[in-house]
C-alpha cells in the first residue's frame, strides 16, 4: 500500500494527535464518516481488534510509513534483544526524516522527509537522500553548505513548536548541527501510543 497522501485533519479526527502528520488540529470534534456523530468519542463501539488496528494506524501515519515498511520494522525488533515494543520505536525515532523533524529542520516528518529526498541533509559529512537512513549514535547532522533551505530552516526553528530537542539529541543553533547522543527513551517518544498493541496487532503474522 501506499504512503497516505488524503486529508490530514479527517486522519487525526480518528486517532488523535499525529505530531509527525500535522500540528493543525480540527475544530470538528467527532470522528469522520457517517457514524461519527450517532457514535461521539465517548460511544463508540470498538473490538479489540479495532483497538490494535488503531494504534498501528496511528504508527502508520504519524511515521509516514507504507504497510510492509512497518511490517519489516516490527521484524527486525522482533530479532533484537529486548522489548520488541520500545525497539520498534526506536528504530523509527532514528530514521533520519524523524531526526530531522525532532531537530526542528521542519514541521513535520513528511516535510523533512522531503528536505532529505532533495539532497539538503548532511550526516557525517556526507549527503544521505534516503529517508529511511538509520542513525547511528555519534551521528553528526547538519544541513548542506550550499543548501538554499537554510532561511526555511531558521524560520521554522523559530515558530517550531517545541522548545529543545528531545534529550537523545543535542543541538547547535548557530551552526544549524545536530547530534545523535543515544538511542531515544520511550518518554521522550511524542506519539500517544500503546506500542504493545501493535506488537499484538502483528502476533498472527
Amino acid at each position: 500500500m501506499s504512503r497516505y497522501r488524503g486529508p490530514k485533519l479527517r486522519i487525526t479526527r480518528r486517532l488523535g494527535s499525529l505530531p509527525g502528520l500535522t500540528q493543525k488540529s480540527s475544530k470538528k470534534l467527532n470522528r469522520p464518516g457517517q457514524h461519527g456523530k450517532i457514535l461521539g468519542e465517548g460511544k463508540k463501539k470498538t473490538t479489540e481488534y479495532g483497538m490494535r488496528l488503531e494504534e498501528k494506524q496511528k504508527l502508520k501515519f504519524n511515521y509516514g510509513l507504507s504497510e510492509s515498511q512497518l511490517y519489516h520494522y516490527l521484524k527486525e525488533a522482533r530479532r533484537r534483544k529486548g522489548v520488541t515494543g520500545l525497539i520498534l520505536l526506536q528504530l523509527l525515532e532514528m530514521r533520519l526524516d524523524t531526526i530531522c523533524f525532532s531537530l526542528g529542520y521542519a514541521p513535520t516528518i513528511a516535510a523533512a522527509r522531503q528536505l532529505v529526498n532533495h539532497g539538503h541533509i548532511v550526516v557525517n559529512n556526507k549527503v544521505i537522500d534516503i529517508p529511511s537512513f538509520q542513525c547511528q549514535p555519534s551521528d553528526i547532522i547538519s544541513l548542506k553548505p550550499t543548501s538554499s533551505m537554510k532561511k526555511i530552516i531558521e524560520n521554522n526553528l523559530k515558530t517550531t513548536n517545541f522548545i529543545a530537542p528531545p534529550t537523545h539529541l543535542t543541538f547547535d543553533k548557530e551552526k544549524l548541527e545536530g547530534s545523535v547522543k543515544n538511542y531515544c527513551a520511550r518518554s521522550e517518544v511524542l506519539l500517544d501510543l500503546n506500542e504493545l498493541l501493535v506488537v499484538e496487532y502483528y502476533s498472527r503474522r
